[in-house]
């Protein structure tokens, strides 16, 4: 499975920005997808996750309510929504994968399959 993200970038507080994964593989729609990212000198945080059905969705407690995490099977595509942010969610962010399923994990090791990042810049 490969894993693809675009849509990052530099914005001022307050804006919005679209991330998107394209996977490869026929089975996308068994995976639990997840995004992830990690800012300079800090560990890496799970941002949000969704289940293969996309009925289950996670996310950490400091962007509840500002971003939302979608897939579409069809298209082998997750996408993250981002809007109202904040300098402190600067960070890259990685795209994730886990194709052990259906139990939507929290935990990066739960993953195999990981993007290359894409960097998120909020300006203050």
């Amino acid at each position: 499975v490969q894993l693809v993200e675009s849509g990052g970038g530099l914005v001022e507080a307050g804006g919005s920005l679209r991330l998107s994964c394209a996977a490869s593989g026929r089975i996308f729609s068994s995976y639990v997808m997840a995004w992830f990212r990690q800012a300079p000198g800090k560990e890496r945080e799970i941002v949000a996750a969704i289940s293969g059905s996309g009925g289950s969705t996670y996310y950490r407690v400091s962007v509840k309510g500002r971003f939302t995490i979608s897939r579409d099977n069809a298209k082998n595509t997750v996408y993250l929504q981002m809007n109202s942010l904040k300098p402190e969610d600067t960070a890259v962010y990685y795209c994730a994968a886990d194709s052990t399923g259906p139990t939507i994990q929290a935990r990066a090791y739960a993953y195999d399959y990981w993007g290359q990042g894409t960097q998120v810049t909020v300006s203050s």
